[in-house]
């Protein structure tokens, strides 16, 4: 639907369609873009961290993820880049430009590949101490290994007591859901100016946002990150930098109610 609809915006004759491919076909798939009539693709699980290995040239953004979201060809080269750190930012900065405050600790919920590519974008923009919560406490030493000493691993039981003084909090697990699951986050014991995100975007609000807007706090979805990571895919395929408008953000949001 977000591409279907820039397409048409722009008048560009082209279609962004959906294929199943099985990881055994994924390098024939990937290799065969141009071939097929493909400007490029986007790769979601658990096609991310396969379609990383096999590029050519691999972009920063998923270098320092470790995967990749969106690809193309360039002179006879596979191109990989991850575009969820530049998703979530971009929608976090546009919505409370001042979040930093110079001594930002920030909170992530989880470690599997969406929690990379927030950490590297938090990382990026200067916060002074990333704390990851994740129930297996492996996969959250790997990635304080990966990202150096500024990358905090805590209990998961620790969760709410530990973000007391985080300025942001973020959900990248898929607890919520669906309405399956829940962080079982304690907002309050959370700080009056901290900001609590969820990249999950079905429903639009979780009950750890909506738990979290009751208690008066500032609160950011998960479909801002889902419209603005899909912009440098689009302009990389198509030369047109999309814009992410309140129609679109609308349209979806019918779409995801059901309406």
């Amino acid at each position: 639907m977000i591409h279907g609809h820039w397409l048409k915006a722009y008048g560009i004759d082209g279609v962004y369609t959906k294929e199943a491919v099985k990881p055994e076909d994924l390098e024939t798939f990937l290799r065969s873009l141009e071939a097929n009539g493909y400007a490029g693709c986007n790769v979601t699980v658990p096609h991310k961290e396969t379609a990383f290995r096999l590029a050519d040239v691999r972009h920063a953004s998923a270098i320092a993820v470790g995967a990749a979201n969106t690809l193309w060809h360039d002179q006879g080269k596979l191109v990989a880049a991850n575009t969820d750190t530049y998703g979530y930012m971009t929608y976090l900065d546009l919505r409370y430009p001042n979040w930093p405050d110079g001594n930002s600790a920030v909170s992530v919920l989880g470690a599997g590949g969406a929690a990379r590519a927030i950490i590297f974008g938090f990382l990026k923009a200067g916060a002074s101490e990333v704390r990851i919560f994740n129930r297996s406490a492996a996969r959250a030493y790997e990635l304080q290994r990966l990202f150096g000493p500024r990358v905090k691993v805590f209990d998961w039981e620790e969760r709410s007591t530990g973000s007391r003084d985080s300025r942001v909090v973020v959900n990248t697990t898929t607890l919520g859901m669906k309405g399956i699951g829940d962080t079982e986050l304690d907002v309050a014991q959370l700080d009056p100016a901290s900001i609590v995100s969820d990249i999950v975007y079905v429903p639009l609000e979780t009950p750890l946002l909506a738990r979290a807007r009751e208690r008066g706090l500032r609160t950011l979805d998960g479909l801002g990150m889902l419209l603005h990571q899909a912009v440098p895919g689009f302009e990389v395929w198509f030369g047109v930098t999309p814009a992410v408008t309140s129609e679109l953000y609308d349209l979806m949001v019918r779409e995801i109610e059901g309406r």
